[in-house]
């Protein structure tokens, strides 16, 4: 496989730097530099049981009580909560959740959710982070004139109080942080993944940063053939490969779910967090926001504003398609905050180079997983397809332009779709699905009609997928822009056509879901049936469910979590993390 160098992307020139650093993202920084580069550079966050626990525990200490005088005095105690402190001079900014006063000097207590750490194995009673952190605070209150010597450090869950005394060598830890940390948001580099550590499990932010899986793609030397033959590999002192299993770091399904409405003149309310899915005012169905992923309209269905406004509070994004499934709209809140990726994505889309590298990885991807399912389901299928199969995949490897990578795409699919009907099981229906070549604009019968409709369902995803990690969908490096054409989406979606979309159809005919009273044919064109529409978006969400293992980092996850994964891969190597995007393809 060609390889170019991502070090032909210029380096970006990084947003301007804020004067104050915030005490948080300090500890962050303490904690692990990448992930403080991601929250507060690139504006990444995800909640996790840990962080909705401590938001918990600070309910109280948030709200602000309490004045701070400029003096005080040893009588009366003063107890404060949510003071705001900021010092240009220290280049950092902090609330200090308690305030607390002793004999004239000022005590700032820092709340933490879990329990203090055993004295036996952290003789100074917390880690750096944390010390780091209240540190700041007692610096930042220095910077205003008071006198403070130490700092507290409160753990709820063990409701014990941890005294952090400002030492020199403290003092000096604080500072170099604060250096670093600035140093780093000034060269526009992410820092590298932390290696097997057993601080990623417990991150909220595990499943955005992929440690283990950029570390093992980071380390292969290219050209790389055959992405499956590749372990997840580190390599020691003598720089030989150590065999290293890749975490799961993230859950293996999305707990929510997609809301698909097809109810022509339906309308959705809200009732509390319920939406309520309306007939003429009578509610035929329900779903609840806090287990909705994103929410489909077909056709003509009205969404209230207040129903509106909670979705996009809750960031779940409301796709508005035809009638026949074409995505036409998309609302969202505003859009994702690192602009970072998408400076990246407009910079790489103008390198002729890079985008053709890309674009190669996809539809080699695409071919790939073609030639599989052939190989698999195809019966009597005739001597010679899969090996000219894979001579246009060998051939895509080294395509030198875009159009010969188009061209090569096109006469692999011509392969594929002349033996698509061989993947049938004979029935009783078998010719009302007879299947010769790919048509669409309209599909004139219906294996193509499915084909279209699920294609069209699977943009959806893969928009959904780049809005969410912070592409501009719009984008691509495959597919040209052009007027209201997703083309990234079009891009990602090339790999899974075949393991998905044609998967589909394959199984909803030979398992007997769908008949041909589910289709409607019209001046030569066939649509599905309201009834037929159902079924095959029952089939692509348990298809989507369907928990497969990553034939590179080998872990098993949902097929719509791969969606994720893939466009995050594709977000590190347009960063310079991995030297190419590894397209997914099954053995």
């Amino acid at each position: 496989m060609l390889f170019t160098s991502p070090d032909t992307i210029q380096p970006l020139t990084p947003p301007e730097i804020l004067t104050q650093l915030p005490a948080r993202m300090i500890n962050e920084f303490t904690y692990c530099p990448r992930l403080f580069y991601l929250e507060y550079i690139q504006q990444e966050f995800a909640h996790s049981a840990d962080t909705i626990d401590g938001r918990f525990v600070h309910r109280r200490v948030d709200r602000e009580a309490g004045d701070v005088p400029d003096e005080i005095s040893a009588e009366p105690k003063l107890h404060s909560r949510s003071v705001l402190i900021g010092s240009d001079a220290l280049g950092a900014i902090a609330r200090i959740d308690v305030l607390e006063s002793d004999e004239g000097r000022l005590i700032p207590v820092d709340y933490k959710r879990g329990a203090a750490p055993n004295a036996d194995y952290v003789p100074a009673g917390a880690y750096d982070p944390e010390r780091v952190q209240v540190c700041v605070q007692g610096l930042l209150l220095r910077e205003e004139g008071y006198q403070c010597d130490y700092g507290v450090l409160y753990f709820a869950a063990s409701q014990t109080r941890v005294t952090v005394d400002f030492t020199d060598e403290l003092i000096a830890l604080t500072h170099a942080m604060i250096q670093q940390a600035r140093a780093v948001m000034e060269s526009g580099t992410i820092p590298p993944p932390l290696i097997d550590s057993p601080k990623c499990p417990r991150c909220s932010l595990a499943a955005i940063c992929l440690p283990d899986e950029v570390n093992a793609l980071a380390v292969a030397t290219p050209p790389v053939e055959d992405f499956l033959q590749f372990d997840a590999i580190l390599v020691d002192e003598n720089l030989k490969p150590i065999k290293k299993e890749v975490r799961r770091l993230m859950p293996a399904r999305d707990d929510c779910l997609p809301v698909y409405v097809q109810g022509q003149g339906f309308g959705l309310g809200l009732k509390g967090d319920v939406l309520e899915i309306r007939d003429k005012g009578k509610v035929v169905n329900q779903a609840r926001l806090m287990e909705a992923s994103q929410l489909s309209l077909f056709g003509n269905v009205q969404l209230t504003a207040q129903a509106l406004r909670a979705l996009a509070k809750r960031e779940i994004p409301i796709l508005h398609l035809s009638y026949g499934g074409w995505l036409t709209a998309i609302t969202t809140p505003p859009p994702h905050k690192n602009i970072e990726l998408r400076r990246r994505q407009f910079q790489v889309a103008d390198d002729e180079a890079l985008s053709l590298q890309i674009a190669r990885a996809f539809t080699v991807g695409k071919i790939r997983n073609q030639r599989t399912l052939l190989r698999r389901n195809a019966e009597a299928l005739p001597a010679g397809v899969l090996s000219r199969m894979a001579e246009w995949r060998r051939k895509a490897e080294r395509a030198d332009s875009l159009p010969t990578l188009l061209g090569l795409e096109g006469i692999a699919a011509r392969d594929y779709f002349a033996n698509f009907a061989l993947m049938f099981k004979s029935s009783e229906d078998v010719t009302a699905f007879e299947f010769t070549s790919r048509n669409r604009r309209p599909p004139r019968d219906p294996v193509n009609a499915m084909l279209s409709f699920l294609y069209s369902l699977l943009v959806k995803e893969m928009v959904v997928a780049a809005i969410g990690v912070g592409f501009d969908p719009y984008l691509g490096f495959y597919h040209q822009p052009k007027y209201g054409r997703p083309a990234l989406a079009l891009d990602l979606m090339e790999e899974f056509r075949p393991l998905i979309a044609d998967s589909v159809v394959i199984s909803l005919i030979n398992n007997g879901e769908i008949r041909p009273q589910d289709f409607i044919t019209r001046a030569h064109g066939c649509a599905l049936t309201d009834s037929g529409r159902k079924r095959v978006i029952e089939a692509f969400e348990r298809r989507l469910d369907t928990l497969v293992t990553h034939p590179i980092f080998g872990y098993a996850v949902s097929y719509r979590r791969i969606f994720e994964i893939q466009t995050r891969l594709l977000a590190r190597f347009l960063a310079k993390e991995i030297p190419q995007y590894p397209a997914f393809v099954t053995r």
